[in-house]
């Protein structure tokens, strides 16, 4: 049973497509009314990080909802809250970390651009309040996280409504946008954000928001091993926060808790969401160094951003237990392991004539397809090639995320691959096959 606009009355984000009804999860699979199987080799959007089902989770979400299912942030706290800001502080890359619960990763994005705002405002530098962000990138679909990203798709309808901002290329080397080749490149794209500070003014920036491995904008490009230690030295150098976009590459989705630990990174402000509560509940957080928070309280101000939502029991609850899900069954290392079998499997894809470039780190994998692989010409938007790449892949019953336009705003086509961490070679093989029976597919229909 599938169902498809204007049946029923849901209103589908997609007004074309035809959806088939899931009943239930269990693992890394789907099941849908019809009996179908779904591998999610994509972890729905890369949320489900521990996987679908886990009986912990729903035991802890229960639990807390039996207790209180909401507690107003503005005037109370609560264990779960007081719980999972502490588990999170103790794997940040600064001591005496502050946590802030929200219910998105757009929320989180917008939360984290006012904190920094407010920061400089309380230093006594008003002026500062540009934010500098990077493209391709995507950081939310709220007005605000939506003019940080690079979605000429959205943009193109809602650019009325955006605030004025500024971008500098991202480290994507695959498809550079300066133009140069890694090394001999000498990471021109970091010293572009030097550049674009130069031409607004320091006094008037107030942070440089960025994704530390490129998510579905980038399909999982990692920058170079000393791209982020030139970026932090530029933002120290013009009083400028460095705000990093965990929400994709978080909670161990790289192989460690945060992506900015395989750099050493330590950013001024970490934005979280997705994995935190591998989707059982919305669930999104910005973590700070106290010294900024400080700096708000020392003027016996307050956080002037506040969300209905904000601190939820539930979400909390749900976020303790899959971090404790995720530390009991060791999942960091098995996502590492399992993330080197999948890429090392998937490598003899890369003589197909239609994959450009296969990238990523831990279970975060990208696949970029290309009409030229020498000339890594992108296929013409008007074929639709990653539409149908997806929904062949779906019919043989594997999930993936798709993305494009990364080219050049429009063109460009690459699938992300985010499996939970549970998987076993099994589905790595699963994975393998289909994705490569799929090309073979798509290669007949040119």
């Amino acid at each position: 049973m599938t169902v498809q606009y204007p049946r029923g009355n849901v209103f589908y984000r997609n007004l074309h497509h035809s959806f088939p009804i899931i009943t239930h999860g269990e693992g890394a699979y789907l099941y849908d009314t019809s009996g179908n199987r779904y591998l999610d080799a994509s972890g729905g959007a890369a949320v489900v990080n521990i996987g679908h089902g886990t009986k912990e989770i729903a035991a802890a979400v229960s639990s807390q909802a039996q207790k209180a299912g909401y507690i107003n942030g503005t005037q109370f706290s609560h264990v779960p809250v007081e719980t999972l800001a502490k588990i999170i502080s103790d794997f940040l890359p600064f001591p005496d970390g502050k946590v802030y619960f929200l219910t998105s990763g757009s929320e989180a994005v917008e939360a984290s651009i006012k904190l920094a705002r407010q920061y400089w405002v309380e230093r006594g530098q008003p002026s500062k309040h540009h934010v500098i962000a990077r493209k391709p990138s995507y950081h939310g679909n709220t007005l605000a996280a939506l003019s940080l990203s690079d979605r000429r798709q959205y943009k193109d309808i809602y650019g009325p409504m955006l605030m004025k901002t500024s971008m500098v290329p991202a480290p994507y080397c695959y498809r550079c946008f300066c133009g140069e080749v890694y090394p001999s490149c000498g990471i021109k794209c970091a010293f572009e954000l030097e550049k674009q500070i130069q031409v607004i003014g320091k006094e008037n920036v107030s942070a440089f928001l960025t994704e530390v491995i490129g998510g579905g904008s980038t399909g999982a490009a990692v920058p170079p091993p000393e791209y982020f230690s030139a970026i932090r030295k530029i933002c120290d150098q013009n009083e400028i926060l460095l705000i990093v976009d965990e929400i994709m590459t978080g909670i161990g989705r790289t192989g460690d808790w945060l992506a900015c630990h395989h750099f050493d990174l330590k950013p001024d402000i970490i934005v979280m969401g997705k994995g935190l509560a591998s989707g059982y509940i919305p669930l999104s957080a910005v973590a700070v160094p106290r010294e900024i928070v400080d700096t708000i309280y020392r003027k016996n101000q307050s956080f002037m951003h506040a969300q209905t939502f904000a601190h939820h029991p539930v979400g909390c609850a749900a976020g303790i237990a899959t971090l404790d899900y995720i530390k009991n069954n060791n999942l960091l290392k098995k996502c590492n392991t399992v993330g080197t079998l999948l890429k090392d499997t998937l490598s003899s894809l890369s003589s197909n004539s239609d994959v450009g470039d296969i990238r990523g780190k831990g279970l975060l994998v990208g696949i970029e397809f290309v009409q030229d692989k020498v000339a890594k010409k992108p296929f013409p938007r008007e074929f639709g090639y990653t539409e149908k790449f997806v929904a062949n892949a779906l019919k043989k019953g594997l999930v993936v995320w798709p993305n494009v336009g990364h080219a050049d705003g429009i063109n460009g086509d690459l699938i992300l691959l985010a499996p939970p961490f549970i998987i076993e070679q099994e589905e790595v093989s699963l994975i393998n096959r289909v994705l490569s029976e799929t090309l073979e597919e798509m290669q007949k229909l040119r």
